[in-house]
């Protein structure tokens, strides 16, 4: 005779492979979220609001940073800074209520570097794990935060790179380290710290020749945007072992992440200034290649050296963006062009679905949730697009202030930063 589970244990295992779901969608850890990739695995994300629907709370974020959100647990984390750039803040803000919990300047800079207009100061990111979050402002500094206790536990200060129009790389978390890159006018490299001490583990400069470099004088004949990026690492496995994806000016690399060697190097020399962040999927690495015509590329995996065309599965200069990351989806490619172009693309090969214009202009990386792509626009617009072959619109949104920073979720709630204030949006029924 078989024998039942009891239903007070069957309702146990219920209720406790609900908690492990329900908490595994709590965190969005990093730019871009849990996989780097913009998607997040809620089923009831809100389709439509307004400054009067839908908002749970607003809260202003003081002076100016264009940091994406980052939560964990009850906290979500963020940076903003003065508008000359002399005092940068990191702020960590309650979940549930919108109450501000920490609001402290970590670095006071008296002679900062230029930051161009459309940029800030405090544009990378944080990254955030169980007791700690991480803050950079680039060069300038990075510091390590104690969730609990609020106490700085380290900093670093001594990081030479001219960003020449602002930093904007954000950090990512690997095992014991914390990396990012360092793409500047003068030095450009990938760097490892130790996220336990700050101290580095590794640290490797770009391979590439630049190509820009007066034989007389020995100095660069074009200005600092030929060595510069923006751009987010990103972990891929493709079965024989973890790589670093990291993308500078004109050549995107492969490292060793635990040792920094390089594996391979692609290069684009047209381009420069790339600022978004790989994605990975269905056996291939996209991205796009930056300012000022960019392409959009699908790389092929394994190769070593420096790679050439045998080693690309298809590239496109339609609907490559230059500043929002790309959205692998359904076996799809979603971007939104910089200037408000919104494309979708067949993801093994190239084949443009449709390309359609959606308005404003775009440096928000897109969001994909239950087949749906979210995509906000600098002027405060959220188009709501369905995430298939055919375009389609679900809903149009509007808040007061515009976007330069991505969106977060956490549960069934978007977390969307303007450039004035922080909204918690879900569905009040």
């Amino acid at each position: 005779m078989k024998r039942l589970f009891p239903t007070a244990v069957l309702l146990t295992l219920l209720s406790f492979l609900f908690a492990l779901t329900a908490t595994a969608a709590q965190n969005w850890p990093q730019f871009r979220g849990p996989g780097g990739d913009g998607h997040s695995s809620s089923k009831n994300l809100p389709l439509k609001w307004s400054e009067t629907e839908n908002v749970t709370w607003k809260v202003p974020v003081h002076d100016r940073g264009w940091s994406s959100p980052v939560i964990w647990g009850n906290q979500i984390w963020l940076t903003t800074a003065s508008e000359d750039g002399k005092k940068l803040h990191a702020v960590c803000i309650n979940k549930k209520t919108g109450k501000t919990l920490y609001d402290k300047q970590l670095f006071e800079i008296a002679d900062p570097q230029f930051a161009h207009k459309f940029n800030s100061y405090a544009s990378p990111s944080p990254v955030i794990e169980k007791g700690r979050v991480y803050i950079t402002f680039g060069s300038p500094g990075t510091a390590c935060i104690d969730t609990k206790t609020f106490k700085t536990l380290w900093t670093r200060e001594d990081l030479v790179c001219d960003h020449f129009r602002g930093a904007g790389s954000s950090p990512i978390i690997h095992k014991n380290l914390l990396i990012n890159n360092y793409d500047g006018a003068d030095v450009q490299f990938a760097l490892a710290f130790d996220k336990n001490t700050g101290k580095t583990i590794w640290r490797t400069d770009r391979s590439i020749d630049y190509d820009d470099i007066d034989s007389k004088t020995g100095k660069p004949l074009a200005d600092g945007d030929w060595r510069k990026a923006y751009a987010t690492c990103h972990i891929a496995n493709f079965g024989d072992g973890d790589i670093l994806i990291s993308q500078g000016a004109k050549a995107n690399y492969a490292y060793d992440p635990m040792t920094g060697k390089e594996l391979w190097r692609f290069e684009e020399k047209t381009c420069h200034s790339a600022a978004n962040r790989p994605v990975i999927g269905d056996g291939l690495i996209y991205f796009t290649t930056g300012f000022s015509k960019p392409f959009l590329v699908a790389l092929k995996p394994g190769g070593k050296g420096l790679l050439g065309e045998k080693d690309v599965a298809w590239s496109t200069k339609r609907g490559a963006s230059k500043k929002p990351s790309l959205t692998l989806a359904n076996g799809l490619i979603f971007v939104c062009e910089d200037g408000g172009i919104a494309n979708c693309l067949d993801a093994k090969t190239g084949e443009v679905y449709w390309n359609e214009r959606i308005r404003d202009n775009h440096s928000a990386s897109p969001l994909y949730a239950n087949g749906r792509i979210y995509m906000c626009s600098e002027k405060g617009k959220t188009m709501v697009l369905n995430a298939g072959k055919e375009f389609k619109v679900l809903a149009t949104n509007m808040l007061a202030d515009g976007f330069m920073s991505s969106p977060a979720v956490s549960g069934n709630a978007l977390f969307l930063r303007t450039t004035t204030h922080l909204y918690r949006i879900e569905n009040k029924k």
